[in-house]
Formats: C-alpha cells, structure tokens, sequence
C-alpha cells in the first residue's frame, strides 16, 4: 500500500512560531584547495558556506538572496545534506541530519526535496515523464507499480500538465514545462520542506509568474515549507515571508521582507535594493543607484575584519579589524554591520 502519509488529504499550511522546522546552526562547508602532482596535500580552502545559521519555521518561505558566487545554492545543497557541512548543525524536524548517515539519512531525505534551477540538466534524457516523477517513489519502495502510476497521473494534473504525456520525453517539451516536471517530482514522496533553487532564472520572463503562482498555491495545498534561492529581488518580495541576505559565505541581514524591502540596514542590502528597478517612472527618475566599488574578495581568502569592507561605502576602523556578528537590532531584523549595532 502507498504510504498513508503520501494519500493523505492536503492540508492548510498553519504558521507556528513554536519550534522551527529547520535550524541551522554555523554551518560551514569548505572545499579544500590541493596541490602537488604525485602527492596531493591540501593548502587551503574555498569557503563557500562559512557559519551560517538561520531558522525556517513550517510553513513559510524563506528567500536567499545574493551575488552570483556567494554559496546561496551550496547552502541550499549543503543543508539537504547532498554536500555534507564542513562543521554546524542542521537539525530538521527535531534531528540533526549532519550526524545521519546511510539509511537513518535516506529515509530523513523522504521529507526534503530539492528542485534545481536548470529544468533541462536535471530530468534524465533517457526516462519518460512517468518514470521521473516516479523514480522518487521507486527508490524509496513505496506502492505498488499500480500505486504508482496513479500517484504520478495525480500530481501530473496538480502542475497543470496532461497525465496522457506521460510516455513522452522531456525533450519534446519548453522550459516551463520541464520545471512543471521538476516540481511533480518533488512532490512525489510528500515532503515538507522543498529547496528552490532558482527555479524561475532559467524560464522566460512571462513563464517566471505561472510557476512562482503554481509554487505558493502548492504550498497552500499540501502545507509546504520553501527555501527559495534567488537573484531577482522582486519576484522574492511577492513571494517570500522572510529574505536572508548572503554575501561572500556569510549571512549578513534577515527580516521579514516588507521590513527588509522598507528598511535595509546593511549597506550591501541596500546597494543590491537600490538595483531593483521601480515600476513608477517619477519615483525611479528621482532615486540614487549606490554603485559598490572596490575588489569583489575571494571565498578563498576572505578579508580580515568585516568580509564586506573592500567595497563598502561607508568603511572605517573597526571593519577592518573585527568580524560583524549577526545581532537582532529590531523585533525579527538581523544585522551583521557595525555601523548598526
């Protein structure tokens, strides 16, 4: 018999400050620099997730936002375990999955699901639709082929796409449906927590809102908690209850998003806000674009101090020679600046 707790009845997603459903706790990941042609030793270190923590509470939808580079999908990878953390916690639903290994880790994967950012990369060429949305329920030995089917025919319909392509190809069909394809995968062994990571950058512009519109009313239906890594800030304001802003590794402001879009405390949160462009032409003539300068450090040898300071604007003393911690300076609104605290 398919799982009771995959046929159940979909329910309401109800916020619970409570405990969160994820917590992370200075996660690191590093990925070590080797050299040597015979005998290789490690000389150093790409720090690509350097001590992180946050909180995602059940469901809601938190966004991570950033540059190109600065570890928002290694963070993502990183806390479904499919890279394991260099050192931290990752405690999700109670059990710290950095301390899981083999089976105990396989089936805690049951209830995290991932879906990737390019819809072409990750289906298989070789399996029809039915098997890759299948494949999840395969693995994991759960139904009967009949079962199964039925379950992949099911969910099929709830991305809006007809069950009778089911034999076909992800070739044959766009780039939306492919990502429709993704999702219905993800959803197979009814997870509670999905990383989204940059599900929309690879889509075209007029596809972005049909599948960000199908990821929220999902997430209604079937109590649905996102991780949502993203580079447009626009679309992470309609979507999104909370935005983490990563920089170099780092986690370096977090608020609920109405607060981070209105009040932005770090200067580098307020450069990339500045980017965003606004739909009323008088307001957007007359706002200041902050333009950052300076060298973008490597992950590999970050600056001492403050990780941000070879580009801030308003740099001094301290930045240079002390470390930012992540401090509350409102009600839910975190920052890692000096000029703040």
């Amino acid at each position: 018999m398919l799982s009771d707790q995959i046929l159940a009845a979909p329910t309401l997603a109800v916020e619970s400050r409570e405990a969160p459903l994820l917590s992370v706790r200075q996660m690191k990941k590093y990925f070590p620099i080797n050299s040597g042609l015979l005998i290789q030793r490690q000389v150093g270190a790409v720090k690509a997730v350097d001590n992180v923590s946050f909180d995602i509470y059940k469901g809601e939808t938190l966004g991570l936002v950033g540059e190109s580079g600065c570890g928002k999908s290694t963070t993502g990878r990183t806390v479904l375990q499919l890279y394991r953390p260099t050192a931290g916690e990752v405690i999700f639903e109670g059990i710290d999955l950095a301390k899981l290994h083999g089976e105990d880790l396989r089936k805690t994967r049951r209830r995290m699901q991932m879906i990737f950012q390019d819809p072409y990369a990750s289906l298989n060429p070789r399996m029809t639709i039915g098997r890759i949305i299948s494949e999840p329920l395969t693995v994991h030995g759960v139904g009967t082929h009949k079962e199964q089917a039925d379950r992949v025919a099911y969910l099929m319909q709830r991305v809006n796409l007809n069950p009778y392509i089911v034999n076909s190809y992800q070739h044959e069909f766009s780039g939306g449906q492919r990502q429709r394809i993704g999702i219905a995968r993800a959803l197979a062994l009814n997870p509670s927590f999905i990383v989204c990571d940059e599900p929309i950058s690879a889509l075209d512009v007029s596809i972005q809102a049909q599948v960000v519109n199908l990821l929220q009313d999902l997430q209604k239906e079937f109590d649905l908690t996102y991780l949502f890594i993203a580079h447009d800030l626009s679309m992470v304001r309609y979507i999104c209850d909370r935005v983490a802003v990563m920089y170099l590794g780092r986690i370096i402001e977090v608020a609920p998003t109405e607060e981070l879009y209105a009040n932005p405390l770090h200067p580098y949160t307020q450069a990339l806000l500045s980017a965003v462009p606004v739909p009323d032409p008088e307001i957007e003539r007359k706002r200041q674009r902050i333009i950052l300068t300076g060298e973008l450090p490597s992950p590999a040898n970050p600056p001492k101090g403050c990780y941000f300071n070879t580009r801030c604007p308003v740099v001094f003393d301290q930045c240079y020679v002390e470390d930012p911690p992540l401090i509350e300076i409102n009600p839910g609104h975190w920052a890692a600046c000096h000029r703040v605290h």
